[in-house]
């Protein structure tokens, strides 16, 4: 005999938020962002659309939700208080550029959701102490949070798209080098190995390295 809180043999599992929220992310590995509907969200959970907007009003309400998800836990990336801020301050973006990474297209999901859950909140909060911390000034100290999370972010979503097949990005370096040899561009010629290269790690800490040198500047 099954319980209230049960599914009755073989009917599917109750709906809730958090099975819901799991299966958009599952699906959203599987496809990508784009394929990611609520129709198709219901599908896979055997269920009417309309009974996912109990918890979710719309899709951009779901993708804020699971940019939320998404940021669980990389606050604690800054726990060792006795780093440098700028040790810290690079901690928290290398585990915010994981994050975003660990899920297909995870930069397009969070990029334009304004999350007031914990998770995010959490993180901003954690990055503008850790500024406050060092002694920057309390508009200093968000605007290093603004400064680190949209280069965090911009740089993620253009790796990921990058990697896209078909792209015409780094990820297919004959279609620039190509496109270089077709025109007159000698410096972009002398830098196409550089151009070219999927070494986005190497980009990303290049950047994060500028702008941390560019706040030790201002501090």
């Amino acid at each position: 005999m099954s319980s209230p809180s049960s599914p009755t043999r073989g009917r599917p599992p109750r709906l809730d938020r958090a099975r819901t929220l799991q299966t958009a992310l599952d699906l959203l590995d599987q496809s990508g962002l784009d394929a990611l509907t609520m129709r198709r969200l219901a599908d896979a959970m055997d269920v009417q659309a309309g009974a996912l907007y109990r918890y979710f009003a719309t899709k951009q309400d779901l993708l804020t939700a699971m940019a939320e998800r998404m940021m669980d836990g990389v606050a604690d990336a800054a726990e060792a208080r006795e780093a440098d801020w700028s040790e810290r301050l690079a901690t928290l973006a290398r585990a915010m550029r994981a994050a975003l990474l660990s899920r297909r297209d995870g930069a397009r999901v969070f990029a334009g959701t304004h999350s007031t859950g914990a998770n995010i909140l959490g993180f901003a909060d954690t990055v503008v102490g850790v500024m406050r911390t060092a002694g920057f000034p309390d508009d200093d100290a968000a605007r290093a949070l603004y400064a680190m999370a949209n280069f965090t972010v911009g740089h993620t979503l253009e790796e990921q798209a990058a990697l896209q097949p078909g792209s015409g990005g780094p990820a297919d370096p004959g279609h620039l080098a190509d496109a270089v040899a077709a025109g007159t561009y000698p410096h972009l010629k002398a830098s196409l190995p550089t151009l070219t290269s999927t070494d986005f790690t190497r980009l990303f800490e290049f950047g994060l390295d500028l702008l941390i040198e560019g706040l030790r500047a201002r501090r």
